[in-house]
């Protein structure tokens, strides 16, 4: 996915119009379980240049969860995280075109996402979930409360007073109060992804999904970010975090380990303090 397309994405810049009944998505039935992939491939190209990425996953993550995905470059860790946000949709069929039974599905709060047009998941990613990334993806000539406003303003149910109130306050809360009207390129890493964090958080998702949200940073700074990861979390947040830092994984209370695109462990532990 080029870098553009998932700032577009994730911003919601440039906006995605206000929608119709007609391209609302209906309500999805109520169910205990948050983010389910179900027998999820992933293919890239066709033919014999073809290359399985994830190769029938099978995951469920229920509300105030704490995971962290681990495993190899290559593994499958990103794609599966991209997929459970709606970032990307999963392969209807196999390379030769033969449809997967049971079908590859992806349901965020019970609602099958390939049911969605296009706009649809749109509106639900920008409900639902927050993201984080290893690159921020900030609008670098708009200020820090003007990225954290984003997400609000495209999902427009507050106005713009209260969308600006909001930012604030998230910003206040990671330490950034004085830095609301810095712009994002004169922000250090460190205050960029705390930036990033709160902009996550804007539209109070279900779900925040991280991928490598500590691999741009230092230590000091890497600790800071885990440690309001621990806070969330502790607050009942739903966290999904990709990670490639061993203790940073071993925060949250449940460890998936991916190889090959397969998940080949699923331990629930005590995380570390």
């Amino acid at each position: 996915m080029a870098p553009t397309e998932l700032h577009t994405r994730i911003t919601g810049v440039p906006p995605v119009p206000a929608p119709s009944e007609s391209s609302a998505p209906a309500a999805a039935p109520k169910t205990a379980t948050l983010l389910e992939a179900q027998n999820v491939h992933r293919i890239l190209g066709s033919g014999d240049t073809s290359t399985d990425i994830l190769k029938g996953v099978n995951l469920s993550v229920h509300p105030g969860e704490y995971v962290s995905i681990v495993g190899a470059s290559g593994s499958g860790k990103s794609t599966l995280l991209y997929l459970l946000g709606g970032l990307d949709r999963p392969s209807r069929q196999t390379a030769a075109g033969q449809p997967f039974t049971p079908p590859s599905r992806i349901l965020i709060e019970g609602q099958d996402t390939a049911t969605l047009n296009d706009t649809q998941l749109a509106l639900v990613r920008n409900a639902k979930a927050g993201f984080v990334f290893q690159f921020h993806y900030l609008l670098k000539e708009f200020t820090a409360q003007e990225n954290v406003a984003l997400p609000m303003l495209k999902l427009a149910k507050l106005s713009k007073s209260q969308i600006m109130d909001r930012a604030a306050t998230l910003l206040k809360r990671f330490g950034l109060g004085d830095k609301l009207k810095r712009r994002a390129n004169r922000l250090s890493g460190g205050e960029q992804q705390r930036v990033a964090i709160a902009r996550a958080l804007a539209n109070e998702p279900a779900v925040i999904l991280a991928d490598e949200p500590t691999g741009n940073l230092d230590r000091k700074n890497s600790e800071l970010v885990a440690d309001i990861f621990q806070q969330l979390a502790s607050a009942g947040q739903t966290l999904i975090m990709v990670t490639h830092d061993p203790a940073f994984a071993h925060r949250a209370r449940r460890i998936i380990t991916m190889e090959d695109g397969n998940i080949i462990a699923d331990t629930q532990t005590t995380p570390a303090p």
